[in-house]
């Protein structure tokens, strides 16, 4: 057998079995014009949530978190750290399991559109999100939030 290790004294050399790239066959072929506009406003949909979803992550999934763990362990502040950093890390883990699995749904509707999707579009949607909504937070922090300037407080 080819992939046999001691065919080559038991080192890898060259590609690794079952590493090959995917190749596809053929472009996808085109449907009606009706498909293409159901298509088009589903992988849209897709975007919007996988948007959305990015923007959870750096404010609503943690501040959940920090709000369950105070539910639950509010007379003890140790307790609470631990409670809020752990929902915290497992829903944005979560969060970014359901995203890759957006991306993977999105290249798909764009195949099935007639559009030759080869490669998702998660990294280009976490950056411009990130983006946007870093600036938005920042700004909420210090001027809205926790960190306002109080004056005569000394």
């Amino acid at each position: 057998m080819r992939t046999d290790p001691t065919d080559n004294g038991g080192l890898f050399i060259g590609r690794r079995p079952g590493t090959q790239p995917v190749r596809y066959g053929r472009l996808p072929e085109r449907g009606s014009r009706r498909r293409a506009v159901i298509d088009a406003v589903l992988s849209t949909a897709i975007l919007v949530g996988m948007a959305l979803l990015t923007a959870a992550v750096w404010g609503p999934l943690p501040v959940g978190a920090m709000w369950i763990a105070s539910q639950v362990a509010s007379s003890n502040a140790g307790l609470w750290i631990v409670v809020a950093f752990a929902l915290a890390v497992v829903g944005i883990f979560v969060a970014l399991r359901g995203l890759r699995v957006l991306d993977q749904v999105w290249i798909l509707v764009r195949r099935a559109a007639g559009i030759d999707q080869r490669s998702g579009v998660l990294g280009r949607v976490f950056l411009a999100t990130t983006i946007v909504v870093l600036p938005v937070f920042l700004v909420w922090l210090v001027f809205l939030g926790g960190m306002k300037p109080s004056f005569g407080a000394m």
